[in-house]
């Protein structure tokens, strides 16, 4: 049965049979999961199964974003904390290798949580590359200053990732690091010259093009398209995305119903698709919403399914770790880390 191109997220612990009759009607190609959907590990097991029953896909991607730090939708009691991105940063500095294995042992101990769960993608690692006056929404969720050295972390991230049976989303292409607004609230507009951000911002990502899966940056960058963010510029996505930076994986919209991009749901909707995204992001669990999604949401097709199937193809099979040991080895050099910082 072909499936719609959005990816969404639902109101609560559990379906209503609202959201049921709507996910078995329209098909979502996946799902998002937020703190709302979560209490403790048996209930999101749960939920994470209907979800894949709603729609009858037993392989439909299970999404999440949990970086460590202040984004982090599993948390205690029930999860472990994780350090955000700056800490593999500080450590790096210090010691290339220690903060590559920070990096990795990370991810690796947050993949295993997560397939625990039946959860499949993690909505990381970033590549953004925050400059002095940005806004802190990125901060210290970010691998550092420098394009090279954020690829390098960002790169360790994704090993320790996909190492535990979970895909990767790079974001937030082709950079979300100088924006100086919140997205959720906010456009923010980017008017440094194409190549200062290629030098920088796209870098990093032109480093990472070979993932699998990338979400857009919901910023304008003027050089490039003086009116449209990214996720709704033609120009960037087929000349920057696709083009310099050279991703080919499969392309998603950050959430659609962030303030920072302007019309309906329906309009934003229709501007992401036509605009070159394979998926639009919708995570508010709005049912009113998620309809008006998929009003303007075509059926996954052509480039879009090929890129949807070879992302899916790209999950490995976890292997052996011993996640006690693994915990013990990534608190210590935390703790290094906070010494050296």
């Amino acid at each position: 049965m072909s499936t719609r191109a959005f990816i969404t997220g639902v109101s609560g612990l559990e379906l209503t049979a609202e959201e049921r009759a709507f996910l078995r009607a329209e098909r979502p190609w996946g799902f998002i999961l937020f703190k709302r959907n979560v209490d403790n590990p048996a209930q999101v097991t749960r939920l994470v199964e209907e979800l894949r029953s709603a729609t009858g896909d037993l392989d439909a991607p299970v999404l999440i974003d949990q970086e460590g730090g202040r984004v982090q939708r599993l948390g205690p009691p029930h999860w472990p904390a994780y350090p955000p991105g700056a800490v593999f940063s500080v450590l790096y500095d210090a010691d290339p290798e220690a903060g590559l294995r920070a990096a990795w042992l990370s991810s690796r101990l947050i993949a295993s949580d997560l397939v625990d769960l039946g959860i499949t993608v993690d909505c990381l690692p970033l590549a953004d590359v925050p400059v002095e006056g940005a806004d802190a929404v990125i901060g210290n969720r970010a691998y550092g200053t420098e394009p090279g050295k954020v690829a390098i972390i960002a790169r360790a991230v994704t090993e320790g990732l996909s190492q535990g049976g979970i895909l990767p989303v790079l974001k937030h292409i082709p950079g979300h690091g100088r924006a100086t607004a919140d997205t959720h609230f906010k456009l923010p507009i980017v008017d440094n010259s194409k190549s200062e951000l290629e030098a920088s911002d796209f870098e990093a990502f032109r480093l990472l093009a070979d993932l699998p899966m990338a979400m857009t940056a919901h910023v304008v960058f003027s050089a490039l398209d003086a009116t449209q963010p990214a996720t709704t510029s033609a120009t960037i996505i087929e000349q920057v995305i696709r083009g310099s930076i050279g991703f080919q994986g499969l392309l998603m919209s950050d959430d659609v119903s962030m303030n920072a991009l302007a019309g309906s749901i329906a309009e934003r909707t229709r501007a992401i698709v036509s605009a070159g995204c394979d998926m639009v992001l919708h995570c508010n669990g709005k049912l009113d919403e998620m309809r008006d999604v998929v009003s303007e949401t075509p059926v996954l097709a052509g480039k879009a399914l090929e890129r949807a199937k070879a992302a899916v193809a790209a999950r490995r099979q976890p292997q052996p770790f011993d996640r006690t040991a693994g915990r013990a080895e990534l608190d210590a050099l935390i703790a290094r880390a906070g010494a050296s910082a």
